[in-house]
């Protein structure tokens, strides 16, 4: 691994966002078709407000299965003002991010903008080449 490398080179840049107000069990589908763990939430002028990940749709699933039906919004779920990992932030910096959280995933920024997402398993790849 070269010195410093960062987390750009590693991130998933071609991700799917949610808009708040769309219907829980929509989103809940979208995450299952893409086979992703979960999704940046970004307002109508794309600042990013949220992550819903499949744990926060656990909690929609099983209200779902109490009241039986599905209801509410993906704001009512959501992660609110995820931690975000800087798009030059090196790679040990990014695995002690995910060392000290049980987040699996993280949006990254640039200059404050959405520009990509990383994973546990992205990461993993940078040590995998690296070693």
């Amino acid at each position: 691994m070269t010195p410093h490398q960062t987390i750009a080179r590693f991130m998933v840049s071609d991700i799917i966002t949610l808009s708040p107000d769309i219907e829980i069990n929509i989103a809940v589908a979208q995450l299952l078709e893409k086979h992703i763990s979960g999704a940046p939430v970004v307002d109508d002028t794309g600042e990013l407000t949220g992550m819903l990940t499949k744990k926060d749709c656990f909690r929609a699933a099983l209200n779902a299965n109490y009241y039986k039906q599905w209801g509410g919004t993906v704001e009512q779920y959501m992660t609110h003002d995820p931690v975000t990992l800087d798009l030059e932030l090196d790679v040990v910096a990014a695995a002690e991010c995910f060392l000290s959280s049980s987040c699996r995933l993280f949006p990254v920024v640039d200059d404050g903008q959405l520009v990509g997402i990383l994973s546990r398993s992205d990461l993993l790849r940078a040590f995998v080449e690296a070693g």
